[in-house]
């Protein structure tokens, strides 16, 4: 008998340990879950906290790269048990294509490639969908850069010159195909070349480019840099052209920029669409609730970091958003009107 007994008693401790496990284990994937940054399965879907988060930005002379990066320091500061880090990359496209794979968690985009990845259209053969937008920030110019000395005064004096037109496949690129074809000019008509911005600008000075396509904020780093040691001159889309533009793609809007912007002997007409941060879908809700939060209460470092930071507000926050709003950003922006 004392020994039945001792096995009952044995078999009953053993149940209540497994229970409690049990019990246990059910807490960390239940309703409080995500209570604790990095340790909870929020409220999307079940989706973790992500504690290491990635946030493509674009090539190194552009905007992106530098405001991406003040992106980064904000999460890593204010967003507990989370380090994020801003990474060059190819751009809009680029890095459009990659949050939908999964290659990144935060993304700087142009609102137009965005909506483009929406649709399957323009530029992606499928629907490219597995982001929300979080924020839009500032005008994106596309500029149209030569040398004051090249001949090139108006867009159909690119024919037959070797032109930059950004990386393949970037925002930029795009940009500048969708002009050309307004203009009823090919890649075939001139002679095409696959650059970044820094590398464009380098070829426009030691005179390997005769013209190139830079779509990013004014003013942009490559540009600036090259001014120190060539005259400028920014190529104007007259009034025409930027009506046929804007009536065909209704993403872009007219844009003058000054001759004081860069030196230049007159002011160009030329036109924009909306740089803005895209967030993949996995991320919880209540994570970019904290990172949307975040970034708002310290828009000081984003206008110390560049010129185009202090075009970020809480008030345009969504002007020209392109696609659905990540419900935790949107619940932010609900509490703060």
């Amino acid at each position: 008998m004392k020994k039945h007994s001792l096995l009952l008693v044995l078999l009953l401790v053993l149940g209540t340990v497994l229970a409690a496990c049990g019990t246990s284990n059910n807490t960390n994937n239940g309703d409080n879950a995500g209570s604790d940054p990095g340790t909870g399965s929020g409220t999307d879907g079940g989706t973790e906290w992500v504690n290491d988060i990635t946030i493509l930005t674009g090539g190194e002379q552009g905007v992106y790269f530098p405001l991406g990066g003040a992106m980064a320091r904000i999460i890593t500061d204010n967003v507990e048990g989370v380090t994020a880090t801003g990474v060059a990359s190819g751009a809009s496209v680029v890095n459009t294509n990659d949050i939908h794979d999964g290659n990144g968690e935060i993304a700087l985009v142009q609102n137009d490639i965005a909506y483009y990845a929406f649709e399957g259209d323009i530029m992606f053969d499928t629907v490219t969908d597995n982001f929300y937008g979080l924020a839009t920030l500032y005008p994106e110019v596309v500029q149209i850069v030569t040398s004051a000395d090249s001949g090139i005064e108006t867009v159909e004096d690119l024919k037959g010159k070797r032109v930059a037109v950004g990386d393949q496949g970037s925002g930029a690129e795009a940009n500048a195909r969708q002009i050309l074809e307004i203009h009823g000019i090919t890649y075939g008509d001139l002679n095409a070349e696959f650059m970044a911005f820094g590398d464009a600008a380098a070829g426009i000075q030691d005179g390997n480019i005769d013209a190139a396509f830079i779509t990013a904020g004014t003013p942009t780093g490559a540009i600036e840099s090259l001014k120190t040691s060539t005259e400028l001159r920014i190529v104007s889309i007259t009034p025409d052209k930027v009506e046929e533009l804007t009536s065909k793609y209704p993403y872009y809007t007219s844009f003058d920029i000054s001759k004081e912007t860069y030196g230049t002997d007159s002011d160009a007409t030329t036109v924009a669409v909306q740089a803005m941060v895209i967030v993949s879908k996995s991320m919880p809700e209540d994570q970019v609730y904290e990172i949307t939060k975040a970034l708002f209460e310290n828009l000081d470092v984003l206008s110390g970091t560049h010129a185009r930071g202090a075009d970020v507000t809480l008030e345009t926050a969504l002007e020209g958003m392109s696609v659905e709003v990540h419900p935790g950003a949107q619940k932010y922006y609900d509490e703060v009107k």
